[in-house]
């Protein structure tokens, strides 16, 4: 940790102008910043940090030309200790160096002998330096030894960009959170302050080019708007004076106005025509005693009323004398002569009248003719008018924008602000946040434990046990309906009425699981085996069946493992007749079946004395007729039987049953075995058979045998560790 340099974190925060979130009072500025871009945080993070900004501190900081002091063990940057700092002409280029020693004196630098003068630019080996003096000295300069690199600013910035972090304080607000770690606070400090002071200048320069093109598009724009604006008034006025338009709207309404009078004229001239035409009629008919007088309305001329009314009334007369007086009396005669001389001048004032009459509707039909063809004419007017007065709008109203866009662009020169409010300058911590030797000791601890974990794990996934349930899953296509943990009670029986441990809650989930294989009161037969000795397959029997009890069903638990039970010690019963009696022949199911003490409705079948035979006494029929008998007084029927792996006797009884649990214990059953379950269930099918992850909270190795043909040995010692095995 000697050889390690100390380093020094700077933070500084800033407000970020974003229209979305953040800053209150922004929109009391939009008047005056129309054309600044619309920013975002998330924007603005990746410009902070983009690499043309750090270019520009690297550049202003001359942090491509660092200067160090010689020391001891290591060497340390003298970025505040130099007595100069070096600056080279970009234009031109320097040569790259490692390590240029100097030596300084009042007023110059003396490199390999040869002294350079402060503030001028100077050739030397390495290009066009320039040497001045470090701005950042606080004292007197030291008397140590220094030397200067030469780095590739590209180098530089991207080795900068790595080390600054620039995140958002939260992400309902705009401020923005700069950090950075370096062997020199002060130096971490400028960079911070010289990234934002370059990205609030980026800022102003991009608003000021923007807004100068725009002022520059915007009065362009004016001056062909203006143009076109001219064009279309003096457009609008040629046409206003070739067509006579000045009200197209009320002109066409006065044009309806006199063709409607000028048809209801011609109405009444065609009603007068008709009149007279009646007239007519009447006065010609040679007998007009049988005619009608037609009526004279409508007709404006008095002397053709009277002579019509005269006529009429001597033919009415003359009627009256011929039914009196005959028709050769002379009065009659008299009449008749009065009307024959009335006759021409009435027909003659008729005429004259119709004359007059169709004169006068044929000018108003001409009338009605010249107002219909400028009616026609009136909507293709009207259309042009409009089309140039909404062009001239069109244009105006253009000419109206740019106006005002020019002077929001004015006013944006003089309002263009930075783009960020500094909330906190850079400050750097006290003390270095890295090497930081607790942290290495931490580290130095979790390694060898992360090694030791590791080690066991790899341990675990490479051994040839079953560790974890996604191991059984992957090899095999039965289910796993449940786990079981180890149980740490001196008692083999883990569940009861009162008892809510973790392992009894397990035993109680097994059993609401075990409708999931369609166990229930038509299917009553459970089968419990394992593939090998150890598993636990005797302890899942005994406690799924004290489960089951619980819940008020009769259950009847069966010590079919005629090679080597362990049911009746569990159950701290005494020896007697069972299940291989029954088979031999030798006692009644109703000899066999025991009750319990653990609880009134478990019943217990001990497998009996052990037979040299017990696979071809299982096959005998009698097996059948047992679990027939027990289907008749009981709820459920669990059978422990022997594992499969040594025998076939689970084979031969498995398909009397309905459902099979295969017993499988974490850390202790070979893969081999579960490997070869799908295949063997080709051959030997196992009846509707679900796997039982049992001990799965042991972890560890343990090297145990079934031992057929060896005798059960109780060890006190080791009787914690048996209480799962078969």
């Amino acid at each position: 940790m000697q050889w390690a340099t100390p380093q020094y974190e700077s933070h500084a925060r800033i407000l970020i102008k974003d229209e979305k979130k953040g800053v209150q009072d922004a929109k009391a500025l939009e008047a005056f910043d129309m054309l600044s871009p619309k920013t975002s945080v998330e924007n603005e993070l990746e410009v902070i940090q983009s690499k043309t900004l750090i270019n520009n501190v690297v550049y202003r900081l001359n942090l491509y030309a660092p200067v160090f002091e010689e020391g001891r063990i290591r060497d340390y940057a003298a970025y505040l200790t130099s007595p100069v700092s070096v600056v080279a002409d970009s234009v031109t280029g320097y040569k790259p160096v490692k390590k240029v020693p100097f030596s300084y004196k009042q007023s110059s630098v003396v490199i390999n002998r040869v002294s350079y003068p402060l503030n001028a630019w100077v050739h030397t080996p390495y290009g066009i330096l320039k040497f001045v003096k470090n701005p950042r000295l606080a004292e007197q300069p030291k008397s140590g030894v220094f030397y200067f690199s030469l780095l590739k600013p590209k180098n530089i910035v991207n080795n900068l960009a790595g080390k600054i972090k620039v995140d958002a304080a939260s992400k309902l607000s705009s401020i923005i959170d700069l950090s950075v770690t370096d062997e020199v606070p002060q130096r971490g400090e400028d960079i911070l302050n010289g990234l934002i002071y370059a990205y609030n200048i980026s800022l102003i320069e991009q608003n000021d080019h923007l807004s100068a093109n725009t002022l520059r598009f915007i009065n362009d724009r004016l001056k062909s708007v203006q143009g076109d604006l001219l064009a279309t008034e003096q457009k609008q006025q040629n046409y206003r004076a070739d067509k006579g338009a000045i009200d197209i709207g009320t002109q066409g309404k006065l044009y309806l106005e006199n063709v409607s009078n000028n048809d209801q004229k011609v109405s009444e001239i065609n009603m007068q025509l008709s009149v007279l035409r009646e007239i007519e009629n009447y006065v010609r008919s040679k007998d007009m005693s049988k005619g009608i007088v037609p009526s004279t309305i409508g007709i404006n001329d008095p002397g053709l009323t009277g002579m019509v009314k005269n006529i009429y009334d001597l033919q009415l007369d003359m009627e009256s004398l011929k039914k009196t007086a005959g028709e050769n009396n002379p009065m009659v005669l008299a009449d008749k002569d009065k009307i024959e001389k009335i006759r021409p001048q009435i027909l003659e004032n008729l005429d004259n009248q119709r004359q007059s009459l169709l004169a006068s509707k044929n000018n108003l039909s001409a009338t009605n003719v010249n107002y219909s063809s400028t009616l026609q004419a009136l909507p293709e007017t009207e259309r042009t008018l409009v089309d140039i007065n909404r062009e001239q709008n069109i244009k105006n109203g253009l000419y109206t924008f740019l106006l005002q866009k020019k002077e929001e662009t004015a006013l944006s020169f003089v309002s263009n602000m930075p783009g960020s409010q500094i909330i906190d300058r850079a400050e750097s911590s006290d003390s270095p946040v890295s090497p930081r030797r607790n942290v290495v000791y931490l580290i130095s601890i979790f390694a060898a434990f992360i090694t030791g974990f590791a080690t066991v794990s790899a341990k675990e996934s490479f051994g040839g046990k079953i560790m974890f349930r996604k191991d059984i899953e992957d090899l095999t296509e039965l289910p796993v309906i449940g786990e079981i943990t180890n149980s740490k009670s001196k008692d083999p029986i883990v569940i009861g009425n009162r008892q809510r441990t973790l392992i009894a809650e397990q035993f109680r989930r097994l059993r609401t699981t075990l409708y999931y294989l369609g166990v229930g009161v038509e299917k009553k037969r459970i089968l419990v085996t394992s593939a090998i000795s150890g598993e636990g397959k005797s302890f899942i029997s005994v406690n799924l069946a004290m489960s089951l009890a619980l819940t008020g069903k009769k259950v009847a638990l069966v010590d079919f493992d005629l090679n080597k039970p362990s049911l009746t010690k569990k159950l701290n019963m005494p020896e007697g007749k069972g299940v291989s009696e029954f088979l031999n022949g030798e006692a009644t199911a109703h000899e066999i079946i025991r009750s319990t003490e653990l609880d009134a409705n478990l019943f217990f079948i001990s497998s009996g004395v052990l037979p040299d035979n017990p696979s071809e006494l299982m096959t005998n029929g009698m097996a059948s007729e047992l679990l027939n008998h027990l289907d008749q007084y009981f709820d459920y029927v669990i059978i422990d039987i022997a594992p499969v792996g040594p025998v076939s006797d689970a084979y031969i009884v498995s398909p009397l049953c309905d459902a099979t649990l295969y017993v499988v214990r974490h850390a202790y059953t070979p893969k081999t075995f579960i490997e070869r379950i799908d295949e063997n269930n080709r051959l030997n099918r196992l009846t509707n058979a679900a796997i039982v992850f049992n001990g799965v909270s042991q972890r560890g190795f343990g090297n145990r045998s079934y031992g057929y043909g060896y005798a059960y040995v109780y060890d006190s010692d080791n009787y914690q560790k048996q209480l799962s095995a078969g």
